[in-house]
């Protein structure tokens, strides 16, 4: 399974045991702010795009409340958001849709952090599985997204 994928990622951290799964489904940012009981903004999504013009596919991981801006994003990556289809973005990235997560992703799949991370102390991004989650910081996000790059 992916998340255990994701939980021998961590131990390689020493923090796998932060890892939280939950008895319900948290596939979407309402029912993972409902399942955490926090602000639906805290929530950091993680949205599988295709650049079909250049071969790419990447990661982009923004706040629960954020949606990519099609102009800034074809400004950076030279066309429009495209999202994976979910059987593309399981065989791509290694997690499926509700899962899908910055860590231990299938090689070749850059990651970017949306700016609008920024304002919180602390995120909770999914874990490989539909009902799961870490508390990370920004920069513990950043570092164990192994982050390519920060957008807008």
């Amino acid at each position: 399974m992916s998340i255990d994928k994701v939980k021998e990622y961590f131990a390689e951290f020493g923090i796998s045991e932060r890892v939280i799964e939950f008895q319900t489904s948290s596939a979407t940012v309402d029912l993972a702010a409902g399942a955490l009981n926090c602000a639906p903004e805290r929530i950091a999504k993680t949205l599988s795009l295709g650049l079909k013009k250049h071969s790419r596919n990447v990661l982009v991981v923004t706040a629960g409340d954020a949606k990519i801006d099609n102009a800034k994003f074809k400004a950076h990556f030279g066309e429009k958001a495209a999202m994976l289809s979910p059987g593309e973005a399981e065989g791509i990235t290694g997690h499926a849709i509700g899962g899908v997560c910055p860590f231990a992703i299938n090689e070749g799949v850059e990651i970017f952090l949306d700016i609008s991370l920024k304002r919180f102390d602390t995120v909770f991004p999914a874990c490989g599985s539909s009902n799961s989650a870490i508390e990370l910081t920004i920069a513990e996000l950043e570092k164990y997204a192994k982050c390519t790059h920060w957008m807008y």
